[in-house]
């Protein structure tokens, strides 16, 4: 692509709402204003990530503060067809939402959330890898997508951001389906490649305050990034996200087949990133004082109790008074970037893959390969793995009877690691 892309940095340490609103506008602002991407009368669909329910601190989901202020900028903007939506793993749209804040956000605002209802075959001829998808009707209504997606790491693709994000695009079981269809982290992220060129989402937004770690995305550590990320290329967005955390954005599936199918650009030279900062205190002066360090230093050391306090601060954020910091938008280069603000002990995958005669075999013996497991103590039973595994006759079932925790049996395994993501429990490692 000869276009440079560009990535919005909002620094941000807490969700306090009206922080990340002037955030947001800034942001906004910094890519043309909302006016220059959506007309006043369109449809719009808001598509955060809703992977199941699970309470707000655990980094599981969108942040709901997010998605209200976003909500709130089109509601001043005088936007009127606004729905939300997501294809969760597990659970309905109004499911999910409810009790997490994110309702309240959208009757505030009156934004209804909606159920999809119906999936609809739509042909892709002109796709690399997938040439048919079943999409929801309400999405294929639509006229303009809004990705809300959050900063999470990711069994299969390392991790999931704005490229994995439109995966809730797809309706239904179709899900689960397309693991089987496309079962290696290539074949799937060429999908994901085709099915966000099909849809076409003007505008990526990730949630990054707080982020997931470790055995994401749905049972990782919450994990403080103090950010907010935006850009109308996912592929960029993703690739900062990676960079971020000292994983080589090449490494990403998502991103190296995304930019060899044309959705965006992954190589620093092709990216302008613009960070926006409201620092109480001048930057130069935080970085002398050692405080990059010393924030490292609390990731690492505090846990996940340390790590979550940024979403505490949502209980007393009405007794705040209103922000007023003045954020400085400016050019930044990558590698300030990352020395500045990276977290290189964010645990997410980094293995180098080798591609080889060897593993070539391996991978058709099916042996050698990263697999799931079920740590029996934390496993209650419930039987939520079992339902989510895509693969005909189960490759995880109660094979013992349910008195015991399912098992695998690692010849059907296709290694899609649905079962993991969908754990309420947190009983499903990979190793």
């Amino acid at each position: 692509m000869d276009k440079k892309s560009k990535v919005i940095v909002l620094r941000c340490d807490d969700y306090d709402e009206e922080k990340i609103y002037t955030l947001l506008k800034i942001g906004l602002d910094q890519l043309g204003g909302l006016e220059s991407f959506i007309n006043k009368e369109e449809k719009i669909l808001l598509k955060p990530n809703l992977l199941k329910k699970a309470e707000v601190e655990k980094a599981v989901i969108t942040h709901p503060v997010v998605v209200g202020a976003f909500a709130r900028i089109l509601r001043e903007e005088e936007y009127e067809n606004i729905v939300l939506a997501d294809s969760c793993g597990h659970g309905t749209t109004r499911q999910v939402i409810q009790g997490t804040g994110m309702d309240t956000c959208l009757e505030k605002y009156q934004i209804p959330a909606i159920d999809y209802t119906k999936g609809v075959h739509v042909d892709n001829p002109e796709g690399t890898q997938a040439k048919e998808f079943i999409l929801p009707k309400e999405l294929l209504e639509a006229d303009c997508v809004i990705s809300l997606s959050k900063m999470k790491t990711h069994a299969l693709e390392r991790i999931t951001g704005a490229v994995k994000n439109s995966y809730g695009f797809i309706y239904g079981k179709n899900k689960a389906i397309g693991h089987t269809k496309y079962p290696s982290a290539d074949s799937f992220a060429r999908m994901l490649i085709d099915l966000n060129q099909y849809v076409k989402p003007r505008l990526y937004i990730m949630d990054g305050i707080t982020a997931m770690e470790g055995n994401g995305p749905g049972s990782g550590d919450p994990v403080a990034m103090n950010m907010i990320l935006m850009s109308m290329d996912p592929v960029a967005l993703d690739s900062v996200f990676a960079r971020l955390v000292y994983l080589k954005p090449e490494m990403v599936p998502t991103n190296y087949h995304g930019e060899k199918m044309g959705l965006g650009n992954y190589m620093e030279e092709n990216i302008e990133v613009i960070l926006a900062s409201g620092m109480e205190e001048d930057e130069s002066t935080w970085l002398k004082n050692g405080r990059r360090e010393e924030r490292i230093k609390d990731r690492i050391e505090h846990g996940s109790e340390g790590r979550i306090k940024n979403d505490r601060s949502r209980e007393n954020a009405a007794e705040k008074p209103a922000w007023g910091m003045r954020p400085q938008c400016s050019m930044i280069s990558m590698k300030e970037l990352v020395e500045q603000y990276g977290n290189p002990h964010f645990n997410v995958d980094r293995t180098k893959v080798r591609s080889n005669i060897w593993t070539k075999l391996a991978k058709a013996l099916n042996i050698f390969q990263k697999k799931p497991y079920i740590e029996a103590d934390k496993c209650v039973r419930c039987g939520i793995c079992v339902n989510s595994c895509p693969v005909p006759g189960k490759a995880v079932d109660f094979r013992n009877g349910k008195k015991q925790p399912p098992v695998y049996d690692y010849k059907k395994c296709i290694r899609c690691f649905c079962c993991q993501e969908m754990c309420p429990k947190k009983a499903i490692k990979v190793k």
